[in-house]
């Protein structure tokens, strides 16, 4: 039992921060005095208002051809790629970060389990063995060609969170070392709909299945189990055991022997077999996970299993650049979009390429629009960074090593904007904000889209995590307030039943798919829409002497909150 409760905010009571300035470059005058416009003519003007660069087309286009083979990390579609952003990157005069070059170098490893074994049971009432795939899927992160636990100790410890400021903590006073640590997807909020618990139906960090392995491993788990149910979540058991089983990941130098041996899920099935092995059922631990006194439960099963690897390192780049402040030329205001995809399908006997024209060459031609619109105007007092980083697809690894080894540092870098599957579809009135809530930086946002005669809403489905989900994640991680938004599917002209049915055709048919091509008939004036708003939100930032800072509550606001002090010694350009 935790010494407080543990719905309790633990958060310390620290002053909240100021509200952001609320002045900004004016409105484009509108003659108040004209008659009422219709939808299509205010669509119109407001796009006529908007407009960034008419060279996105252009720049999705070319990055989403076949020449550039998918843009896989380490083959000739990256040679291509990286190019192609090198070169617009110096012709429309951002200042490179290593002589002439603009490449950060991203090492990454491949891990490829030839062989997963069954994982053996022992105990007086549970089966011999968990079938790989269909009962059970299993890998390692470890950079190794072969990991093995052994009758390790299985414990049920709920949720697997330790989060102070909400008082909770799934491993207090158990020892998990050496054991196989078994726990629900999700977190306590989505599992009760209390809006007061966590953050509700909407997802936290910690229910994210990354988090669950990271606290595991930190508590010194030999293995890490989630219990899949489809609900929590957010997609099926085929997802997580059908899918490829190559893993990727940054090379470091202890290869990852600080996480555990063994990441994996469970059935629902799998887990009431474990469960009935100590006299209770599924839906009664999912009881017990939310009590007050929660205290972890041994399964009395012992677990085995051995992963076989090949190993192959590969090498990628992030591309950087930037425009130096004129003042304030050590802080920082970063956009980010992924610039790979999934490569070539060699099966496919008629169109072997993953273009990847939204996902996202639509995101890496916004950076590049929005970047040659920003070198147009007057030079911003902060400095205004551009990344396009690798290896996304892969699991944000490209980010990941920029966070961990930041071209920038990221105590001094005031937000990051992330550009990942523009709205292709033409204008529209709602402007999606992921994780809408989360930080002041939003204010902002909110006030330029509407400005645009738009409204801000939320992700639909906030239970899926689609916050932890790209690439701006890996700053969160770092304390860095970020924004990710996009225009929703309220069509200004064709309604949102319209723009509904798009983005459902998009996801049967092309998602991650070798359809995701460049259509010469996709309205573009919905994406040049919203890179305005985000040239209006960077430079608003970039002219200003504002902070913003993760809300009071949220799970990344200490992060920030800690690195305040690294930010009071600034370089101010010209003062004594």
């Amino acid at each position: 039992m935790t010494t407080l409760s543990r719905f309790t905010n633990l958060a310390a009571a620290l002053a909240a921060a100021s509200l952001l300035a609320a002045c900004s470059e004016p409105a484009t005058d509108v003659n108040t005095a004209e008659p009422a416009k219709t939808q299509t003519e205010e669509a119109q003007q407001t796009l006529k208002l908007t407009e960034v660069n008419p060279r996105l087309g252009e720049y999705i286009k070319t990055l989403s051809s076949d020449e550039f083979q998918g843009r896989a990390p380490a083959t000739k579609g990256e040679e291509l790629t990286v190019a192609y952003l090198e070169d617009n990157f110096r012709r429309i005069g951002l200042k490179a970060i290593d002589g002439d070059s603009y490449k950060q170098p991203v090492s990454l490893v491949q891990i490829d389990p030839k062989e997963v074994s069954a994982m053996a049971l022992s105990g007086d009432n549970v089966p011999a063995q968990f079938a790989y795939r269909d009962e059970m899927t299993a890998w390692t992160k470890q950079v190794t060609e072969q990991v093995e636990v052994k009758d390790s100790d299985m414990v049920f410890v709920g949720y697997g969170i330790v989060a102070p400021e909400y008082g909770w903590n799934d491993y207090e006073g158990l020892d998990v070392k050496g054991k196989t640590v078994v726990m629900f997807v999700n977190d306590p909020g989505f599992a009760t709909q209390d809006p007061k618990l966590f953050n509700g139906n909407a997802m936290t960090y910690y229910g994210r299945w990354t988090y669950k392995y990271e606290e595991a491993a930190r508590q010194g788990a030999a293995m890490a189990l989630i219990i899949h149910e489809t609900d929590a979540a957010s997609y099926g058991w085929g997802v997580v055991a059908h899918g490829s089983p190559i893993k990727f990941d940054l090379i470091n130098e202890n290869k990852n022997a600080d996480l555990a041996k063994v990441e994996g899920w469970i059935t629902t099935e799998s887990a009431e077999k474990l469960f009935a092995n100590v006299g209770t059922d599924l839906a009664t631990m999912h009881k017990k996970a939310l009590e007050k006194d929660f205290a972890p439960v041994p399964l009395n099963t012992k677990a085995s299993i051995t992963v076989k690897n090949n190993l192959r390192e590969l090498t990628s780049s992030n591309v950087v650049g930037y425009i130096e402040g004129s003042k304030y030329p050590d802080e920082y205001v970063l956009y980010m979009a992924h610039w790979d995809h999934l490569g070539m399908d060699f099966s496919n006997p008629t169109n072997k390429v993953f273009n990847g024209a939204q996902d996202n060459a639509s995101g890496t031609g916004g950076l590049l629009a929005l970047a040659e619109y920003f070198t147009q105007q007057p030079q911003p007092e902060r400095s205004v960074v551009f990344v396009a980083v690798t290896a996304e697809e892969r699991g944000l690894l490209g980010s990941a090593w920029y966070a961990a080894n930041p071209v920038f540092p990221l105590e001094k870098t005031v937000v990051g904007i992330n550009m990942d599957v523009m709205n292709v579809y033409g204008p529209m009135k709602d402007m999606v904000i992921v994780g809408l809530g989360n930080n002041n930086a939003e204010d902002i946002l909110i006030k330029y889209t509407k400005q645009q005669g738009r409204y801000a809403v939320r992700e639909h489905n906030p239970e899926a995590g689609i916050a932890y989900r790209s690439d701006h994640f890996n700053l969160s991680k770092k304390g860095v307030p970020i924004l990710y938004a996009k225009g929703g599917n309220d069509h200004f002209e064709k309604g949102a039943d319209w723009g509904k049915a798009q983005r459902a055709e998009f996801n049967k048919c092309c998602y991650h798919k070798v359809n995701d091509e460049y259509d010469d008939n996709w309205d573009l004036r919905g994406a040049q829409q919203d890179l305005f708003l985000f040239y209006q939100v960077g430079n608003e930032l970039a002219n200003s002497r504002s902070w913003p800072n993760w809300n009071e509550g949220n799970e990344f606001r200490a992060l920030r909150d800690a690195s305040e002090a690294q930010r009071t010694a600034r370089c101010v350009r010209g003062s004594a």
